[in-house]
């Protein structure tokens, strides 16, 4: 069996491209597939800590059904652990926090922690983290409740990739509950920002956040 550091030599070998380092992951994947949990999550951080795209080390955790299946919010805030640009911190939420939460393996206290954040990153994360609740290609069954919930802590942050963050998990959830939506932005239209009244308005009205024309 590879090593660590054979595996960051593959990586790092591969076309630096989304597709290319993922065709890369799935082959490793698959030569892990036996491996404990406790060895897949040391890898991830290998991989992160070698600065390989954090989505890799995510979507290796996310297709280990052990490793996944078992994850502690200390595990997943530590997986989370010096995001700093908004592409990890999405990549964060949809392949780690994200289905950890909707599993049930870390509650809403860390998801509402977080939206109370000081750092941006981790508010963000806590909005992102709804996106698998209720995307039907990410395994989402829905979740309206927890998904406003956050929304309304987070409805008058300003900081501009938290506002997009919010407009996302309500298009998001438009799709599975549209009612639901429109109800929220209905009481809240003076508390949200522009953007996110119109973007969300535009996705219920047409399907689309920015419709031409």
């Amino acid at each position: 069996m590879p090593a660590r550091a054979d595996y960051i030599q593959r990586l790092r070998a591969s076309p630096a491209t989304a597709a290319g380092l993922r065709a890369e992951r799935q082959r490793i994947s698959k030569e892990t597939a036996a491996w404990n949990r406790s060895r897949v999550l040391g890898l991830a951080h290998g991989l992160m800590d070698a600065g390989i795209a954090r989505f890799v080390a995510y979507e290796l955790v996310l297709h280990h059904g052990p490793a996944l299946e078992s994850l502690t919010r200390k595990e997943v805030e530590k997986l989370g652990a010096g995001i700093r640009h908004w592409g990890d911190v999405d990549a964060f939420a949809c392949l780690i926090a994200g289905p950890a939460w909707r599993a049930g393996h870390i509650r809403d206290a860390a998801i509402r922690a977080w939206a109370r954040s000081q750092n941006w990153c981790w508010r963000r994360a806590a909005l992102v983290s709804t996106v698998p609740l209720n995307s039907r290609a990410q395994g989402g069954a829905g979740d309206t409740t927890r998904t406003l919930a956050v929304c309304e802590m987070l409805m008058t942050d300003r900081h501009d990739l938290v506002v997009k963050a919010l407009s996302w998990a309500l298009r998001e959830l438009a799709k599975r509950d549209p009612h639901s939506v429109r109800r929220f932005l209905a009481d809240h239209r003076e508390e949200l920002a522009a953007r996110v009244f119109r973007e969300v308005g535009n996705k219920l009205a047409t399907g689309l956040k920015n419709p031409r024309g």
